[in-house]
């Protein structure tokens, strides 16, 4: 697809969607303690939240594969990719506005299916934006594109939890312990439901593209490339599959159970847990920010300069929202050391995917180890720094799981999408086995397992791939 100039002017417009994803996202950490001690509800039940909304992007995949399979034509190519982020933008207003008759009745159930709603329009919007960034701009740097907008996602994962939280409790003061009851969460949702209508609006008007046309692998990467029947026929999609799961999992879960371990285990009231929640979702935002430095830089000196700026600007605009916010920040200070040992990973990794899921896997593995054997702030910030090594893993397996799909590509990213519903699956289990069997700190045992499976998937994938002629080293990684 050529580059057009509108394109570059619409591509802000577009990332706009992305940064809802990660706000809704981020604050359903903060929903979690405020209808678990509203309801009276146990760990696993409170983590439903995360259950429901994740789900729905499973659900909504299925659904769209059926329809597409119904009208015998891929239902985005039907309606246009740009009228489907649109209407997928209504799909969760209409979620949204749930919450408002959810927090009258003091239903769980009514706010579990407003959540559901929301998940599931993302699902579409999902689907239609993550291939729009890649078109939309020079071809070489649109995987670097995707990792841009996941960065712009966790902007809206850092600010998210705040925003929300100064929402539902009140006020500013940190020193003041807040109170929330179920009304509280009435107006930011309906604010939020209209910020859905009014961006809806905006991309139906704006110059994002409706069509887009996606080239394939294996006519650049000649005879060597194995051409199967179907997605499902390559070993490195399910595989893959399985890994995106996970990964999803573990990233949630972690932030999940974040606030509930500190409540716990710190003896913090659930309104102070915020900013570490935040905090995870920032750290986040810092790894892929850094990750698509290449898509705007093109001398080596210039990138190796800003590989190690822009984690730590980064890092800075978490702390001025905070600071905005009235939080002491000063805590905050010492994971300035956890960042540098990103910056390290990054570089031995040069950009190989499989090396890079690999090595942050293990760090992944070892944070979340030093979380359950430590005490106080240093095995909070140990379990944030979890998504750190999370940062990049989306890119790293998405990258892995279609390369040498060539004409299943798209068949196969929708079934990575419906893999988000790990997210859901994991938590809900951690959750049941902190109350269960472990408590709530050696339950990221959980966590544990998901970064064991991946760093398997990252060991075997490259020689999964090179039998069928795709030579990993050279893949770039793709963003979420």
């Amino acid at each position: 697809m050529s580059n057009k100039p509108s394109n570059q002017y619409a591509f802000p417009i577009l990332v706009s969607v992305f940064f809802f994803w990660g706000f809704v996202a981020a604050s359903n950490d903060i929903l979690i303690p405020v209808f678990k001690k509203a309801l009276h509800l146990e760990q696993w039940q409170s983590q439903m939240i995360s259950f429901a909304f994740y789900v729905a992007y499973t659900v909504g995949s299925i659904i769209y594969t059926l329809i597409s399979k119904a009208f015998k034509v891929d239902i985005l190519n039907k309606i246009g990719y740009k009228n489907g982020i649109a209407l997928g933008l209504i799909i969760s207003a209409v979620g949204s506005f749930l919450f408002f008759p959810a927090a009258q009745a003091s239903s769980f159930n009514i706010m579990l299916t407003g959540l559901f709603i929301v998940g599931l329009g993302f699902s579409l919007q999902q689907t239609a934006a993550n291939p729009l960034a890649i078109v939309m701009g020079n071809p070489s740097t649109g995987s670097q594109r995707l990792s841009f907008a996941g960065g712009i996602n966790n902007v809206g994962t850092t600010i998210g939890p705040l925003l929300v939280s100064i929402a539902i409790f009140g006020r500013l003061d940190p020193g003041q312990a807040g109170v929330a009851d179920l009304q509280s969460v009435q107006i930011p949702y309906l604010i939020l439901g209209c910020a859905f209508l009014l961006v809806a609006v905006i991309i139906k008007m704006s110059s994002v593209p409706n069509k887009i046309e996606l080239e394939h692998e294996e006519q650049e990467e000649g005879a060597s490339v194995v051409v199967r029947s179907s997605a499902l026929s390559y070993p490195q999609l399910i595989l893959g599959m399985i890994a995106i799961f996970l990964y999803v999992g573990v990233e949630v879960s972690t932030a999940g159970n974040l606030s509930e371990f500190m409540i716990k285990k710190l003896q913090f009231d659930e309104s102070h847990c915020a900013p570490y929640v935040s905090l995870f979702w920032a750290s986040l935002m810092i790894g892929r920010l850094t990750s698509s430095v290449g898509a705007f830089v093109q001398k080596e000196s210039t990138k190796r300069i800003l590989g190690i700026a822009v984690p730590y600007l980064a890092f800075g605009f978490f702390l001025f929202v905070n600071w905005l916010a009235n939080h002491d920040i000063t805590p905050f200070y010492p994971y300035a050391g956890v960042i540098l040992g990103l910056v390290i990973l990054n570089n031995i990794s040069h950009g190989n995917p499989a090396r890079q899921l690999l090595l942050f896997s293990l760090a992944g593995i070892t944070v979340l180890f030093v979380g359950m054997t430590t005490s106080g702030l240093v095995s909070v910030y140990a379990f944030i720094s979890v998504g750190l090594f999370c940062s990049t893993l989306w890119p790293c397996i998405f990258t892995l799981a279609v390369s040498g799909l060539g004409k299943h590509t798209t068949e196969g990213s929708n079934f990575l999408i419906m893999m988000i519903m790990g997210g859901g699956f994991v938590s809900l289990f951690q959750g049941f086995v902190a109350d269960q069997f472990l408590g709530i700190q050696w339950s990221y045992l959980v966590g544990v397992a998901c970064f064991a499976y991946l760093a398997f998937y990252a060991y075997t994938v490259s020689g999964i791939l090179k039998k069928q002629g795709v030579s990993f080293s050279e893949v770039k990684g793709a963003g979420h």
